[in-house]
């Protein structure tokens, strides 16, 4: 649907006339809110962010009176196009997201629909409570969203789906009626007088077709409107998808959280073999059986730097998950279990941290599961469709043998005691090209045409958990007969008789292959600086690795991740990963509000991005945006005047170089107060920064007037950046007296040896290249000859381990990237080191954000561990990054960033405490803001005492 210019101007006058305070029409904002976690791509007129229910209920007013479309939305983690519409998308997670109260005796809670449900866990867990239906993306998904799509998650078994935890609903109608349905809620009025009259005349209709086994959500779920059932309502609404009714909020049922959990892991020769055997796990009852294929396991492997957990032998696993009141009655139900199993292999686990990593790689399914194993992407559209779980082990076999007729890809895993398989598929939806511009859309049409009808065989349900939307409403017809179908139409007049909630969804669909947003956006690969190796050199299939999960809304970083570092800070979908991602794809799309490169969408859109390449480890799809962003940047400013930014911090190293001539009188000159405002000004630099000092004497310097090291040990290349040789020469020097200690000689490359990172940052790729390129050069030879490269500050040793690769290319940039090393790398490959004894040091650890993304700090934790310390492990970005720190218009978030984090963990430190940084740029965070100093690892381990 196309608004007419005069509806679209006079609705957003409208609803602020209506008292709605956060409207957004721009550019922007329809750019972030075009998509959600589906293929689909429908831009809306506007987005409506509402600060209490009173809006939401003016804001359907006004669609009313316009006729304008209203599409309710959440988290935006919606994989069957639930939260997409071409009118209003009204996001409530942004204001409405209280926790309003918990009853401990009723085991209730009362919350907004934005309430995250990890928030709403949180809350609960001190009464020794949860709320039970437990999604993979519980750490962003909201419960308005889960009471939209029926969400079920890996705990449905034993906890049940949303519509069976949901006690009661406030909502608004379609027509605009308020309802407040529940055991003391409304039971009459004209809409569910009407409701009750053709509920009564439809009952062998719903009893026969309708709520046939748990998984059955597709639909409309009025089974629950039997007199058997009570006539339940609220429970009735679950699941339709706000198609009928938009929640205001709601009552929901808690559980007793079990003290102890366990699991058990099985392994089979395949998934087929582990769907078989489930059945006669369920006796058990646990509170969990998922299923997992080793080809997802096969992707997280090939991950860098990723840490595993083993597994049992196998090439399909089933988790199940046990519960009791000690690890003994865990134990015990472990080995009833182990005895049903008829397993190739098993473990049992009921080490908290060792589960935890193992529902982690379940948890990641959906973006693990998003590449194929040469590479190419797999998609959402067939994503969750259920059986009943006897059934299963056929049903996978058909649909493995289904996929090879089509000449099509996927992996199947997930809630295998309930008979729901997730899967992601290969569709040719960017194979495109003039001789076949639909092939991408009518390989998916035919794919899941058949797909619906072999479930349907099996008695199942096209969707077993995320709903219809706009990728399965179409296919209900495979499942449901016309009488039913007709059904759902008279409850949609009921409720919404001006179909102006959600159109296109469950009633009158669209069709499955329309609105596709990857089969929309043409190839972008030529003219581009980088080479988007694992992308086929195509910028547009790069961009589109974002399939919208939302992992970059949860915060990850309490469990040592980085990714998105600006969300915490500022809670603006612009500011997470896949906003800035879905407005890249719009820039692409044809017909939108974003243009180009230096399109102003684009531009605010990547402003907090802090190129901390933490989406690059903890994105399960791979988005990279730091190099997205450089490549913007090249792109909108490459022949054209720059920022004045990029000329000083952006050419740092030549700076620094002249500075290093007469290092005091530049530091006279930048911490004078006349000076230091001017050279500020002229940086582009916050002036509530402070300025670093340069190094009376580099190390360069100091090293060149050492004697020559004797010995016949083996040879190191120690590779030097600008920032430790100008600013901190003495982390330099600590490291090469580690080395020797080692048994090392150590070697220093030429100084012209600089990876360009300041270049990259700032989009000045062409100069970075010819930068990176001679260093390629320089170092080569050494690895060549055997010789391995250690570098000092993370993010330039980073820079040879991906970004070489990436602009210069070629053997000698893959021979350089194999050669490189951190510190902790080679210490611990070293044949016969042991570490200096460390025991009784108390380390709070800040990885730096490009350690943790490419090279892995898992090897330093390690080495840290095994001398004796007790390491603390700071999650997040310490909110410096290079030059984005200090540039004005980010220094509130830069110190907003630090103090999600790093700040509160150093603060609550010991004062005899280490504070681990191994990044110039962490150091310098920690010195402005915390008056800390900050040690690298070579300076921990040169101070500390051996024997």
């Amino acid at each position: 649907m196309t608004l007419a210019p005069d509806v679209a101007t006079d609705l957003t006058e409208a609803l602020r006339r209506a008292g709605v305070g956060d409207v957004d029409d721009s550019g922007l904002a329809r750019a972030l809110y075009s998509s959600d976690g589906s293929l689909y791509r429908v831009l809306p007129r506007a987005v409506v962010r509402p600060r209490h229910p009173d809006e939401i209920e003016a804001t359907l007013a006004v669609c009313r009176d316009l006729g304008v479309p209203l599409t309710a939305r959440g988290a935006g983690t919606s994989i069957a196009g639930n939260a997409v519409g071409p009118g209003v998308v009204l996001d409530t997670s942004r204001y409405l997201s209280r926790v309003h109260g918990i009853d401990p005796e009723g085991r209730t809670a009362t919350v907004d629909p934005g309430v995250v449900q990890a928030a709403l866990q949180t809350a609960a867990r001190p009464h020794g409570l949860r709320f039970g239906p437990d999604p993979s993306t519980h750490n962003r998904c909201t419960i308005g969203g889960m009471i939209g799509n029926n969400a079920c998650g890996s705990r449905a078994l034993g906890y049940g789906r949303t519509s069976d935890n949901v006690v009661g609903l406030d909502v608004v109608t379609g027509a605009g009626r308020r309802l407040r349905l529940g055991p003391d809620g409304a039971v009459s009025g004209a809409v569910l007088d009407e409701l009750r009259s053709l509920v009564d005349g439809e009952l062998a209709a719903i009893r026969t077709e309708l709520g046939r086994f748990g998984r059955q959500v597709s639909g409309y779920s009025l089974e629950h409107l039997l007199p058997e059932r009570g006539f339940d309502v609220a429970r009735a609404l679950v699941g339709s998808e706000g198609t009928l009714a938009v929640v205001l909020g709601a009552t929901v049922r808690l559980v007793t959280d079990a003290p102890f959990r366990g699991l058990v892991v099985l392994g089979y020769p395949s998934m087929a073999e582990a769907a078989d055997a489930t059945p006669g796990l369920l006796p058990h009852e646990p509170t969990a059986v998922e299923g997992l294929d080793q080809r997802i396991v096969q992707r997280l492997r090939d991950v860098p730097a990723a840490v595993v957990p083993d597994l049992p032998r196998g090439d399909g696993w089933l988790i199940v998950e046990l519960t009791g009141d000690s690890v003994a009655e865990v134990e015990a139900k472990a080995k009833g279990v182990l005895g049903d199993a008829g397993a190739v292999d098993a473990m049992v686990v009921t080490d908290v941290a060792e589960a935890a990593a193992i529902w982690r790689i379940r948890e990641d399914g959906a973006g693990l599961a998003a590449r194929t194993s040469d590479g190419r992407p797999a998609h959402a559209g067939w994503e969750d469709a259920a059986v009943p779980v006897e059934q299963l082990g056929a049903y996978l076999r058909e649909f493995e043998a289904l996929l090879d007729r089509h000449g099509l890809q996927g992996v199947p895993y997930g809630h295998f005691g309930d008979g729901c398989v997730h899967v992601r598929i290969d569709f040719p939806l960017g194979a495109r090209s003039p001789a076949h511009p639909d092939r991408g859309r009518e390989a998916y049409r035919a794919f899941v045409t058949d797909a619906a009808t072999l479930v349907a065989r099996y008695g199942g349900s096209v969707s077993g958990e995320h709903g219809d939307g706009r990728a399965r409403s179409e296919l209900l017809s495979s499942m449901y007969s016309p009488h039913v179908l007709g059904l759902f139409e008279r409850v949609k007049g009921l409720f919404d008789p001006d179909d102006v909630l959600n159109p296109g969804v469950l009633v009158r669909p669209a069709r499955v292959e329309d609105d596709i947003r990857v089969a929309a956006a043409p190839r972008r690969n030529t003219g581009l600086a980088l080479a988007y190796r694992h992308d086929g050199g195509d910028f547009s299939a790069a961009v589109h690795r974002c399939t919208g999960v939302g992992k970059c809304r949860a915060d990850l970083q309490a469990g040592g991740g980085v990714m998105c570092p600006s969300w915490p800070a500022t809670r603006e979908e612009k500011d997470t990963t896949r906003g800035r991602a879905r407005v890249l794809q719009e820039m692409l799309a044809p017909g939108g509000p974003v243009r180009d490169w230096r399109s102003p969408e684009v531009h605010e859109a990547l402003d907090l991005c802090l190129s901390c390449k933490g989406c690059s480890r903890d994105c399960p799809t791979g988005v990279d945006m730091a190099s997205y962003k450089a490549e913007v940047l090249h792109q909108s400013y490459r022949r054209r005047l720059r920022p004045r930014s990029h000329y000083t911090l952006g050419w740092l190293p030549r700076w620094a170089d002249v500075a290093a001539r007469a290092p005091r009188l530049a530091n006279a000159v930048t911490r004078s107060r006349l000076g230091g405002r001017l050279a500020r000004w002229g940086a582009g630099v916050d002036q509530r920064r402070s300025l670093p000092a340069f190094a009376t004497r580099t190390f360069r310097e100091t090293w060149a007037e050492r004697p020559a090291t004797a010995g016949d040990g083996p040879p190191v290349a120690l590779w030097v950046d600008s920032f430790t040789d100008h600013f901190d020469p003495e982390v330099a020097l600590a490291t090469a007296a580690v080395l020797e200690d080692a048994g090392y000689r150590v070697q220093v490359p030429p100084a012209e040896a600089c990876c360009g990172l300041t270049w990259i940052t700032t989009g000045q790729l062409d100069a970075a290249r010819r930068t990176l390129g001679r260093t390629v050069e320089l170092l080569a030879p050494l690895v060549d000859d055997g010789i391995p490269v250690v570098g000092v500050e993370p993010s330039c040793t980073a820079v040879l381990r991906h970004e070489a690769l990436e602009l210069v290319g070629g053997s000698a940039a893959e021979r350089v990237a194999a050669g490189t090393r951190t510190l902790a790398e080679l210490l611990r490959g070293t044949p016969g080191w042991t570490p200096p004894s460390l025991a009784g040091v108390e380390v709070v650890a800040q990885p730096h954000c490009h350690h943790h993304a490419v090279l892995g700090w898992a090897t330093d934790e390690r080495l840290l561990r095994e001398a004796g310390a007790t390491v603390t492990r700071v999650g997040g970005c310490c909110g410096l990054a290079g030059n984005w720190g200090v540039e004005r218009g980010h220094h509130e978030v830069s110190v907003a960033i630090a103090e999600h984090q790093l700040l509160p963990a150093v603060r609550a430190a010991g004062p005899d405490a280490v504070v681990l940084a191994d990044g110039f740029s962490c150091r310098t965070q920690l010195d402005q803001l915390a008056g800390r100093d900050g040690l690298h690892l070579a300076q921990l381990l040169a101070r500390a005492p051996r024997g």
